[in-house]
């Protein structure tokens, strides 16, 4: 089996360096939560077919048996060595705090079986808790996130030499300028919803004038899970554009992700899909296509954050969490 090639983007890394970004990664938040000895044989599979980028987060429940695969992968010679890989993890809101930052990446380090993560993200702008590790989180247990001091420890991270970069995720563009106006190291990525149904280009554009990379999720719309929506996979503009290309929707929205010069997170459980989404690389869109994405699709936010909102909490509606941006 021939390895297929992903091309890499360069991230921030501290104030002058970069940092090798594979564009598409194995994501891994899925609803049910995937049964882990199933999720580490996937997660080789995906390593033989050429994956080396995987994203995950104490929420999903993922990062043991990525950890395992990971090691065994290096251990069995698939890889070099563990710079071959890409890893992301994220801050749970309950560890978003003063004094908790540090010590979360360390679990999830020991999680991974990892000395250092590639990127390092706070999961979402809110903090919950401390110590309470519920999904979802109880209405009660929401507060305000201390964003000068969080970002600050997230800056500690990376001078510690525990992640290579760190960002942000399901920020908005005010939250966003709020973390670059207080920042000493300014965040090198900011995952989102992003596709062709919702292509966030006010967002893009600020990421783009301050070198930050958009990480894009639910680029296929996340089918299957409590959030996922069905409108990607049957836009009457993406299955026209597949067939003249013979390529499947799924391929075609990836591309267009690809070619606006993003990175994304994918995610399949299936060896025929995993292999089918790599094959996006050596065919172009064309300026019609691309044209007819940007202007024939009603544009919809599909993940509204709506378990992250309470009326007792700091984020009390879709409008608040992302700053109008919907």
């Amino acid at each position: 089996m021939s390895l297929i090639p992903v091309p890499t983007l360069a991230i921030r890394s501290g104030p002058s360096g970069h940092h090798s970004m594979p564009v598409l990664g194995f994501g891994t938040a899925a609803s049910p939560i995937p049964e882990p000895t199933m999720l580490k044989e996937t997660v080789m599979e995906a390593i033989k077919l050429g994956y080396r980028h995987f994203d995950t987060s104490p929420r999903y429940q993922t990062e043991e048996p990525i950890g395992e695969a990971l090691a065994e992968a290096v251990s069995l010679g698939l890889v070099r060595s563990r710079s071959d890989f890409f890893v992301t993890t994220k801050l749970w809101c309950a560890d978003a705090h003063g004094g908790l930052v540090v010590p979360a990446i360390k679990r999830s380090l020991k999680n991974l079986k990892l000395d250092y993560l590639d990127l390092y993200l706070i999961h979402w702008p809110v903090s919950s808790k401390p110590g309470k590790y519920k999904f979802p989180i109880d209405e009660d247990d929401f507060l305000p996130m201390d964003f000068e001091v969080v970002w600050s420890e997230m800056e500690k991270c990376q001078r510690l030499g525990l992640a290579k970069c760190i960002g942000v995720s399901n920020f908005s563009c005010k939250k966003l300028q709020h973390i670059l106006s207080i920042a000493k190291i300014p965040p090198s990525v900011n995952q989102v919803e992003m596709s062709p149904i919702w292509q966030q280009r006010k967002l893009r554009e600020l990421c783009s004038s301050n070198d930050i990379v958009v990480t894009a999720y639910s680029v296929l719309g996340s089918r299957g899970a409590f959030w996922g929506t069905p409108k990607i996979m049957e836009s009457d503009v993406l299955k026209e554009i597949a067939e003249a290309k013979e390529k499947t929707v799924a391929q075609v929205s990836m591309r267009w992700a690809y070619e606006q010069g993003v990175s994304m997170v994918v995610k399949s459980f299936t060896k025929e899909r995993l292999e089918e989404n790599l094959n996006i690389f050596d065919w172009f869109l064309t300026e019609e296509e691309t044209q007819r994405i940007s202007t024939e699709i009603p544009q919809f936010r599909n993940l509204g954050g709506e378990v992250y909102i309470s009326k007792k909490g700091p984020i009390k509606s879709v409008a608040e969490m992302w700053d109008g941006e919907i």
